[in-house]
């Protein structure tokens, strides 16, 4: 099948992702329960998004986005781990940005008709239930605290190669080539499976309990 742009091609792949980051398991750091924001297995279904508190505008829409909701009802709060496709230094640059270490807080968003959807094309629970933080069916966005943020980049490979080289990552950051990100069942990969999973809080400490 061939694909129009590498947007496509990147979505179509990460549709055969799970809900919970492939290599990524429970501890006492991820406890909650993980959905896959985006993307939706319906294409333009309504899917999470990251904003500044206050904007109606600008937003973020990685190409890939879990949440792990976690806390109470009352103290609610999400972890989340984003993949972005980079066809280009300017594009990855960009895309980096969005998420650089700042003062400012950042939310998550989760529409109404998202979090009353099915979890997945195999398991009709609403997604809301699988949050663990709502008590009730929704009837307005969520809109939580992001706690923990990781990210990880794919790049063509002369970019990947070139950052490789010389450049130091931020703790929050992990970096593919572009053809082991778009690979068939690269979700089952050991190499990709291994740097998902350090890419959580339970990786910087010697045990997990």
């Amino acid at each position: 099948m061939e694909y129009r742009t590498l947007d496509a091609l990147v979505r179509t792949r990460l549709r055969g992702w799970p809900q919970r980051p492939p290599g990524i398991g429970r501890s006492m750091h991820n406890p909650g329960s993980w959905l896959r924001g985006r993307p939706t297995e319906i294409a333009g279904g309504a899917h999470p998004f990251l904003k500044l508190p206050g904007s109606q505008r600008l937003r973020t829409l990685p190409d890939g986005l879990w949440l792990n909701f976690g806390g109470t009802a009352q103290e609610p709060y999400v972890d989340i781990f984003a993949i972005e496709a980079c066809g280009s230094l300017a594009n990855m640059l960009d895309k980096r940005a969005r998420f650089a270490p700042s003062t400012n807080s950042l939310l998550a968003v989760c529409p109404v008709p998202w979090l009353i959807g099915p979890t997945s094309s195999t398991d009709p629970t609403p997604r809301w239930r699988c949050t663990g933080v709502l008590r009730a069916e929704p009837t307005h966005p969520l809109a939580l605290p992001v706690r923990d943020i990781r990210v990880m980049y794919a790049l063509k490979a002369r970019h990947y190669v070139g950052l490789l080289r010389s450049h130091i990552p931020l703790p929050h950051e992990y970096f593919v080539p572009m053809d082991k990100r778009v690979a068939k069942d690269a979700q089952d990969d050991p190499q990709i499976r291994e740097l998902v999973a350090r890419a959580s809080a339970a990786a910087h400490f010697l045990t997990c309990v």
